[in-house]
């Protein structure tokens, strides 16, 4: 392979953090070399995991989301598309490339939209189990209301791995919305965190996957237990999690953006998007 000596002395990033105080590196454009990265990962002969929820009206998306991914996501690698729905009927039935495969797993709905979402911990953690891990070697667990507009590749894989929220990635921890009810297994005191994570975008080996998605749905049914939901349901969970189990990567916004925050400098690619929507015509429909 032919490609440009790093540099000790130059580095590719000098104007956002690049590398945590625990040494996970944050993705950026320019920080990788996706030739190098391609190759290693073509040598373990490993398959990615795609899990996303289309649950009652949600499935209006699964067309968009498919059609973005077969363009954008994991390029050239074998992929498993675990489709969660309510709805399996209304699968698209569209022509995804050699090596890649539409999955659908059908689940219960539930009446409201925070209970789907919280919900999404248990499933991911049961088929886990039980199943992924003998088909994939990497979950990829993001949202369905979104569209690939950018390469996603095999440099987001890690053991775990976190997404940086994009309405907070300039943000103090004072602002950050977590839970911060005392009372509720997702709190974190006003001096911890290090990142506001997005719970539309995470992932990692299936064992770790497995790890983290059991813990949040542990603390859940504790929480519902003494009557409490958390303020984002599972993402306020997923958080809790990410201060005391530290992802191994972590994905800048380039990897969850929405255009209604406009286009700052720093952002050069904008490789995930949410599809604009109207919430109240597809929620507890």
């Amino acid at each position: 392979m032919v490609y440009t000596k790093p540099q000790l002395f130059k580095p590719p990033k000098s104007n956002v953090l690049t590398m945590t105080p625990w040494f996970a590196p944050v993705i950026w454009e320019g920080t990788y070399n996706l030739d190098i990265l391609n190759e290693q990962f073509r040598q373990s002969n490993m398959v990615v995991g795609l899990t996303v929820f289309a649950i009652k009206k949600y499935v209006i998306f699964l067309q968009k989301f498919l059609e973005t991914a077969e363009t954008y996501f994991m390029v050239g690698h074998r992929v498993k598309y675990y489709i969660f729905t309510d709805r399996p009927e209304a699968v698209p039935n569209i022509t995804v490339k050699a090596g890649r495969e539409l999955v659908p797993l059908r689940v219960e709905n539930y009446p409201r939209w925070q209970e789907i979402s919280m919900r999404r911990m248990e499933m991911i953690s049961h088929y886990s189990q039980q199943r992924f891990i003998h088909e994939v070697d990497f979950l990829v667990c993001v949202d369905v209301d979104m569209r690939f507009s950018d390469h996603v590749g095999v440099e987001i894989l890690s053991e775990v791995f976190g997404t940086i929220h994009p309405g907070f990635y300039a943000s103090e921890r004072k602002a950050f919305t977590y839970e911060r009810r005392p009372n509720s297994e997702a709190y974190i005191p006003q001096d911890e965190g290090d990142f506001y994570y997005a719970g539309g975008f995470f992932g990692g080996t299936v064992a770790e996957v497995y790890m983290l998605t059991k813990k949040c749905q542990e603390a859940i049914m504790a929480d519902k237990n003494k009557g409490i939901e958390a303020i984002w349901q599972e993402e306020s969970h997923l958080n809790k999690y990410f201060v005391y189990h530290k992802p191994t990567k972590i994905l800048s916004p380039e990897y969850v953006w929405d255009n209604n925050l406009g286009s700052p400098q720093f952002l050069k690619k904008k490789r995930f998007l949410a599809v604009p929507k109207n919430h109240s015509a597809v929620r507890n429909k």
